[in-house]
C-alpha cells in the first residue's frame, strides 16, 4: 500500500496559477500516477502530482503528458471522466463515505460523496464553484491536441463539510489519485495506489492508500 505525507505550507492568499512555482520553491516531491491495473488498457501517459495544504485549503498540482488532449465537457458536475481527466478520491478517518474530485484538462470539476460507486450525491454547484482552478490549456473545450498539460486546484475546507473538520492539520485519511479518459482515442485508467479488480473501477476504497496531513 502506498503512503503519502501531505506537507503543511504557511502560505495564504494563493492563486491556483501560482501553485506550480510555490511547490517548486518548497521542493515538494512529485508522486507518480503510474499503476496500470488492467492489461486490456495498456496505454500509459506520463502523470504525476504534487500536493500540500495550508490548514484550510488543499493544494493540488497535476502534470500530464499524453497523446490525446481532449475536453468536451464545458460545465462543472458534468461527465469530465470522458475527457482528459485527473481525479482525487479521499475518505477521512471515521467517515464511512468518501469524496471523489474529478477534473478535466480545462478545469471543469465534478465533486460527489457517498459510500460506493452507485450511491453518489453530487456536491452543490455553489460549493463546487469555490474550488479555484488553473489549467495550462485554458478553460475552453479542446480537441486534437497532444503533449503536456498542467492543472492546479485550490480546494477549500468547506468542500468537505460533511466530514465536520475544522482544519487539515494532523488529519489521517485514505485515498487514491487517478488519470483516465473514457472517450479518448485510447482509453486508459491509471492509479497512484494499485487496484486489484477484474475491470476498471476507481470507487474501491479497499485499494485506497494511506494519507497523513502534516
Amino acid at each position: 500500500m502506498s503512503h503519502l505525507l501531505i506537507k503543511k505550507l504557511n502560505v495564504t492568499n494563493l492563486k491556483a496559477a501560482e501553485l506550480s512555482f510555490i511547490f517548486a520553491k518548497e521542493n515538494l516531491p512529485f508522486h507518480a500516477v503510474s499503476c496500470m491495473n488492467w492489461f486490456e488498457y495498456p496505454y500509459k501517459p506520463d502523470v504525476k502530482f504534487r500536493i500540500a495544504h495550508n490548514s484550510h485549503h488543499l493544494l493540488l498540482n497535476f502534470q500530464v503528458e499524453e497523446s490525446d488532449i481532449k475536453a468536451v465537457c464545458d460545465k462543472d458536475n458534468g461527465n469530465v471522466w470522458e475527457d482528459s481527466c485527473v481525479e482525487f478520491f479521499i475518505s477521512f478517518a471515521k467517515d464511512v463515505f468518501y469524496y471523489n474530485i474529478e477534473c478535466n484538462c480545462i478545469g471543469k470539476i465534478l465533486v460527489a460523496t457517498g459510500i460506493d460507486r452507485q450511491m453518489r450525491e453530487r456536491i452543490a454547484p455553489d460549493i463546487v464553484r469555490t474550488i479555484e482552478r488553473w489549467s495550462s490549456v485554458g478553460d475552453s473545450p479542446v480537441e486534437n491536441q497532444s503533449g503536456a498539460w498542467e492543472l492546479s486546484l485550490i480546494i477549500p475546507l468547506p468542500v468537505f463539510h460533511l466530514s465536520r473538520i475544522s482544519s487539515f492539520d494532523g488529519l489521517r485519511a485514505k485515498g487514491n489519485f487517478y488519470k483516465c479518459g473514457d472517450k479518448l482515442a485510447v482509453p486508459h485508467y491509471l492509479s497512484w495506489n494499485p487496484i486489484k479488480n477484474g475491470k476498471p473501477n476507481f470507487h474501491l476504497t479497499a485499494f485506497f492508500g494511506e494519507i497523513l496531513f502534516e
